[in-house]
């Protein structure tokens, strides 16, 4: 392999081939007045063809901004996004509608993503009518199928929105994003949404998909422990940064960014440490508030919260870098243990 075949990007450094979806210094800035608010500064990642990339951290950070940029459903402000080896940063309307069949979104609220209007049977079909799949006849078996692949009865295709559980709904949006057979969905927050009970059916639903269409996943949610059930990696976000990238068993077992240890620590630990030999976590509270997005503190923008801070971290923004572990993490004194 010679070197051309190698491309670094900040959080991995991948053969091309293995790579679909990358994301080199995205950037996603909104005006404030005299000031900009920089809802996503300076992603870099890659996702792999196959797996499931999951996105956390907490609300406004960023994540569901940063998943509509990947797709181009909002548009840059600097940076750039490949989708399976093309670069769609700038691409026009035009030319981006044929590659929009390879990458869907599975959106939040499922009852607001639903036009309350349209039966789900034609919801479903709208994308298959856009990108011309068949006749009337043919879009109608598809549809068909699509609803059986996400366990919903055929007999439901003229029924609207209001009429099916939220659950329901949710799997009527996922029909929608296979319309097209994409290689990439974007989820967001698909489950959050659900009622607990529910929630385990459409994760395995999803786990159930990308095994049978060989899909790739960029899951972004605020629940780690939704995340950590899906993910092969974890990308977590702090006001519009990546500041830790890591394999997922490796980031839960043993964080080296103090937001991830803080992050984990929060989770609810249902056995004690009692039942096996597990430790369990010391609940870390982060003191003061989140910074206002639209004037984050100089050098790294967890410093003002981090319990290990020093000098350096006011006056140098720390890079996402990969540490003695493997992962890759955004401090100047990553942890260690």
């Amino acid at each position: 392999m010679t070197t051309q075949d190698i491309v670094a990007v900040e959080g991995s450094t991948r053969p091309d081939a293995d790579v679909l979806l990358r994301a080199t210094d995205v950037t996603k800035t909104y005006p404030m007045g005299r000031k900009v608010l920089r809802a996503v500064d300076g992603v870099s990642l890659e996702v792999r063809t196959g797996e499931t990339l999951g996105i956390v951290g907490e609300s406004g950070c960023g994540k569901s901004t940063l998943g509509r940029c990947l797709v181009r459903l909002t548009e840059l402000s600097g940076g750039r996004v490949e989708f399976d080896g093309q670069d769609i940063s700038t691409l026009s309307a035009r030319r981006l509608r044929p590659v929009r069949p390879g990458m869907q979104l599975v959106f939040q609220d499922p009852q607001a993503s639903l036009n309350p209007r349209r039966r789900a049977g034609d919801i479903v079909a709208e994308p298959l009518l856009v990108h011309r799949y068949g006749d009337a006849a043919a879009v109608r078996r598809r549809v068909a199928e699509l609803f059986d692949v996400v366990g919903l009865a055929s007999a439901h295709l003229d029924r609207y929105p209001h009429e099916f559980s939220g659950g329901q709904r949710q799997r009527i949006g996922i029909a929608r994003a296979l319309a097209t057979d994409p290689k990439l969905i974007v989820a967001d927050e698909p489950v959050s949404a659900l009622d607990v009970s529910i929630q385990a059916q459409v994760l395995n639903l999803f786990a159930d998909l990308q095994e049978e269409f060989a899909l790739t996943y960029v899951f972004i949610a605020h629940d780690l422990g939704v995340v950590r059930h899906v993910s092969d990696r974890i990308a977590v976000m702090y006001l519009g940064e990546i500041v830790e990238l890591a394999d997922t068993e490796a980031l839960y077992e043993d964080p080296a960014h103090p937001y991830t240890q803080a992050l984990l620590s929060a989770v609810p630990d249902i056995d004690d440490g009692t039942l096996t030999d597990e430790v369990p976590r010391e609940r870390i509270i982060l003191t003061g508030e989140v910074p206002n997005p639209v004037d984050k503190p100089t050098g790294c923008p967890f410093r003002t919260r981090c319990p290990y801070a020093r000098e350096r971290c006011a006056l140098e923004r720390p890079r996402l870098a990969p540490t003695a572990s493997g992962r890759h993490t955004a401090c100047h004194y990553p942890l260690t243990g």
